[in-house]
């Protein structure tokens, strides 16, 4: 299945977290909404009844029904303990006590299974709250919730909306115990909650279509430059141009880094490139050299045997297998190859190579004592970095090679020496580089094919240390230093 672009799924996303946000805010602001006003509204009965139950007070039973908090809006009424009505306002005129009211689908108080009625008020004790210290709790024979409040079926007193009723008990002036009711519309509310659900309802699709429209614009805007990243990216692969760079946009935000991140890359890989092209043009000219050498030698003993070079020959397969095997080497180095993790023991590996040049044209003299301590690495390649340090002494020294290993703190230092010219300053970076010799004058049967130094360096960064080049105070020439962490312990 196909995915739809970022652009699309960002603002199917925002619309999506928005929509549930604001379904979620609704329903919070709807109930929040409708608690606040069904609080009014028994505030608003309350009010009303503790007034009519203050008004009651100061009148005897039979002049309840002219208490001026009767003739207000909303339902109100008194109600003496034997259940007769004493007074009502006009919604409940002629109608029974509030008591007797009740749901359709709730039991009227006198439809107990035979309890009498103190039964019944005694099994609402604990759920009806006191609305005054007045207040006979038993006279209620309709179900109270837990803040005093009851909602009416509209068709049971108006016909037309739902009341919230308080109940109050107070004594008239000749000390009749009466029970005030007094309810408090509930319209108000429904038909709040009912305009804030339409406008919720109505509101909701056109913001959800503008959060989606602006979130789509601004991801279009912010992601264009990565569009020309990419087709940029895409014109370099289809032209092999390496030179090329992508477009770095003004802003210093993330699509900027990666716009130059990519340019980096781009460069590193055109030096790389570069690189393995010069390799290859050095590694064949390298080569042509001694098969051309190699070819005309036997191609003179075939037609005249007796001016067979047998030495000449030897040395030009030799340098040929030198060779081969440096490439190999470079190749394998070039490819990420990690060196062995053996122990090695830096000094036994000193004096193990020196002894084995017996044919040098300089003696190689070994400076004691020689540090001891391991490292990590492999056998074969460190003798190999040990080896071309020498051979590359040898070249260029006058008279006197030295080896010295010492200890600086926690790595060990392998020094090479020689009488010769030295290294200029300026060019001590660049002789490491493949292919690279810095005496013009030598010719390229005395010399080597200047991979010796840029292997020896390759291998000495594989074992985690570094190979640099200086003057040596002793002999004056050329001072090389390998320098590698000694082994944990």
């Amino acid at each position: 299945m196909r995915k739809g672009s970022v652009r699309t799924r960002a603002a199917l996303g925002a619309t999506l977290v928005v929509a549930l946000a604001l379904v979620a805010a609704g329903f919070l602001v709807v109930a929040a909404l409708r608690g606040g006003l069904a609080d009014n509204a028994r505030l608003k009965a309350e009010a009303t009844a503790r007034e009519a139950a203050a008004q009651v007070a100061d009148v005897t039973a039979d002049k309840a029904k002219d208490v001026e908090a009767l003739d207000g809006d909303d339902p109100a009424q008194i109600v003496d303990g034997r259940g007769r009505v004493l007074g009502a306002s006009d919604h409940l005129e002629g109608r029974g006590p509030v008591a007797d009211f009740h749901r359709p689908d709730e039991k009227k108080s006198g439809d107990s299974d035979g309890d009498d009625g103190d039964d019944d008020a005694d099994s609402d004790d604990d759920e009806r709250p006191e609305a005054d210290s007045e207040q006979d709790d038993r006279t209620l024979g309709f179900p109270v919730d837990d803040d005093g409040e009851v909602t009416y079926d509209k068709d049971d007193i108006t016909g037309r909306q739902d009341f919230s009723v308080v109940a109050v008990q107070a004594v008239t002036r000749d000390g009749t115990p009466v029970t005030v009711y007094a309810g408090a519309s509930l319209h108000d509310q429904e038909q709040a909650v009912s305009s804030v659900t339409r406008s919720m309802l109505l509101g909701l699709p056109v913001l959800l279509v503008v959060v989606a429209g602006v979130t789509w614009l601004v991801t279009r805007r912010a992601l264009r430059p990565v569009e020309g990243i990419r087709r940029e990216m895409s014109a370099i692969t289809a032209s092999e141009d390496l030179s090329r760079r992508v477009p770095e946009p003004d802003s210093r935000d993330e699509i900027a880094r990666l716009a130059r991140t990519t340019n980096e890359t781009l460069a590193a890989l055109e030096g790389s490139v570069e690189r393995q092209r010069r390799f290859v043009a050095d590694a064949s000219h390298e080569l042509r050299s001694p098969i051309a050498s190699l070819r005309t030698q036997l191609e003179v003993a075939a037609a005249h045997p007796e001016l067979l070079d047998v030495d000449g020959a030897v040395e030009d397969t030799v340098r040929l297998q030198d060779l081969a095997a440096d490439l190999l080497l470079l190749a394998r180095l070039d490819a990420g190859e990690r060196p062995a993790d053996a122990r090695i023991p830096l000094d036994a590996l000193v004096r193990e190579q020196t002894a084995q040049r017996v044919g040098d044209t300089h003696p190689v003299r070994v400076l004691d004592p020689l540090a001891e301590g391991e490292v990590r690495g492999s056998h074969g390649q460190l003798a190999r970095v040990l080896g071309n340090l020498l051979d590359n002494a040898q070249r260029h020294a006058e008279g006197a090679v030295s080896v010295a290993l010492r200890r600086e703190g926690d790595r060990l230092v392998l020094e090479v020496a020689d009488d010769g010219d030295g290294v200029p300053e300026e060019e001590r970076e660049r002789i490491f580089e493949r292919f690279v010799r810095l005496d013009g004058a030598r010719s390229r049967d005395d010399g080597g094919a200047g991979l010796g130094l840029a292997i020896a360096r390759d291998v000495a960064g594989r074992h985690g240390g570094s190979l640099t080049v200086g003057a040596s105070p002793d002999l004056g020439g050329a001072l090389f230093a390998l320098r590698l962490p000694l082994a944990d312990d």
